[in-house]
């Protein structure tokens, strides 16, 4: 007989999964961040040499938002094997070839040793750890989620999700002080390097803690019923891709939806503010550098509160909380970085953050309360990646690009303030998720379909009811 929902955890138990998924993110994010942080910085120089500085840094976060074009392939290839074999060994392999490639990038030759050669090496190790972080995230969300209970899933599934700031902390920080430490020359010529190389202790250890969890007992108990149904000549669910296609196609455009705002912000108050704070008000790399240091540790300590307040009304008020707020901070946020004041411009970025963290803390247990648990993890990682290669991969581009054109930031804030109101409709057409049962659906639904939309269900619609034929009896008995 499979349960129709996991046991709750011990504290321990729960907190190991919790560090397990926390110390993944935030290894992933820091390799992540840290290429975004040196396309701003010194990327334009080492490897797109001879251009104008503003184009240079345009053809750098080209290669930047790369990484997000073969997120949506990850998503693929690690949704699909994520729901066929568990979460936890595709999120071994994720953190080998995030590592990796970041280890690589700190060896590779320049533009001054090798020629061409170089920045299409930069590019493919880029390719590399956007593939990577496309599975990454939604297996570490979906591990926290799937062994939490209801009543407080916002708040424990919100931690992975401070992997993002932590990683965007342990980056700059690791930047700020070789910047601090070292001439610019000294920076330029090897002190890039140090914190790509890096990243290889923070994988071994990322690998220790993450290879000493269980895999999650939702999808344990899953896979036991498609087993049971399969022993019986039942119907069983389809490739998780088809079915998600089939079942949730509402729910991924919502969650696409959902990251536009969320994802655009998050970009242009941490990455595209080192381009627009040094460029064009003058302001010093470590000036920018710090400000972003410090707002990334308040991003920290906010996210797993908005993740509780999530659990107690609901995700969606948390949510377009967050999207009200980043649109109405748009002009504000330029307006205080033009001052050229270091505590105008530490405001700036804490608030933009702040309000960030109201849609990212949520997104977590909002997208894994969408999706039935053998398609969950293509589901929610198709929604989320997908999104980013016309969100977060084009952000810095698009506003570098916009400043080269107007010099000035008004264009910029207006296409947050778009993104903003492409979120708010995505999240307001949305049902609440907030109590739902990750494993209810599961047992009697030989598809994989979800459990017809309610007030507490995932809105994928009753066709999912309609699918299910005769078949479902044979998987009740399962």
């Amino acid at each position: 007989m499979a349960a129709s929902a996991s046991a709750p955890p011990t504290p321990g138990s729960l907190k190991r999964i919790v560090a397990a998924s926390l110390i993944g993110t935030t290894v992933e994010w820091y390799d992540f961040f840290l290429y975004g942080s040196a396309a701003a910085l010194v990327f334009n120089k080492l490897f797109f040499p001879g251009s104008d500085p503003l184009v240079g840094t345009l053809l750098s976060f080209l290669t930047y938002a790369v990484g997000f074009a073969a997120r949506p392939l990850g998503a693929l290839v690690f949704g699909h094997y994520g729901d066929r074999l568990g979460r936890k060994k595709l999120l071994v392999l994720s953190l080998l070839m995030m590592g990796g490639a970041t280890f690589a990038i700190g060896l590779l030759p320049t533009h001054a040793t090798v020629g061409t050669a170089a920045p299409v090496l930069l590019t493919l190790l880029r390719l590399i750890q956007g593939f990577a972080l496309g599975g990454e995230w939604g297996g570490a969300v979906l591990l926290v989620s799937e062994h939490g209970d209801a009543r407080r899933r916002g708040f424990w599934a919100s931690w992975p999700q401070t992997g993002a700031p932590a990683g965007q902390l342990l980056a700059t920080g690791v930047l700020s002080a070789l910047t601090a430490l070292l001439s610019d020359a000294e920076f330029v010529s090897w002190g890039w390097r140090v914190p790509f190389l890096l990243s290889g202790v923070l994988v071994l250890l990322g690998l220790w803690i993450r290879l000493s969890v269980d895999e999650s007992p939702v999808f344990k108990a899953a896979l036991a019923n498609a087993e049971s149904r399969r022993a019986e000549g039942a119907a069983v669910e389809r490739m998780p891709l088809v079915a998600v296609l089939k079942y949730h196609w509402r729910d991924v455009l919502i969650a696409m939806g959902a990251r536009m705002a969320e994802n655009i912000s998050y970009y242009v108050i941490t990455a595209f503010v080192l381009v627009y704070a040094t460029t064009h008000t003058g302001l010093s790399q470590q000036t920018a550098l710090n400000a972003v240091l410090i707002a990334s540790a308040l991003h920290f300590a906010v996210i797993p509160a908005w993740g509780a307040l999530s659990d107690r009304i609901g995700r969606r008020p948390v949510y377009l909380l967050g999207a009200v707020g980043v649109a109405v901070w748009a002009f504000p946020f330029f307006a205080l970085v033009d001052s050229t004041d270091f505590g105008l411009l530490l405001l700036a970025v804490s608030v933009g953050l702040v309000f960030h963290g109201a849609m990212y803390a949520p997104q977590a247990a909002f997208f894994a309360e969408m999706f039935a648990t053998r398609m969950r993890y293509s589901g929610a990682s198709i929604g989320a990646q997908f999104s980013s290669v016309a969100a977060g991969a084009p952000a810095p581009l698009i506003a570098t690009a916009l400043l080269a054109d107007f010099d000035s930031p008004t264009p910029i804030a207006l296409y947050v303030i778009l993104a903003a109101v492409l979120t708010l409709i995505a999240v307001g057409v949305a049902k609440e998720t907030r109590s739902r049962d990750l494993g209810a659906a599961d047992a009697a639904r030989p598809g994989g379909a979800p459990e017809p939309a309610g007030d507490t269900g995932a809105g994928a619609g009753d066709a999912a009811a309609a699918g299910e034929g005769s078949a479902a009896g044979g998987a009740r008995r399962a």
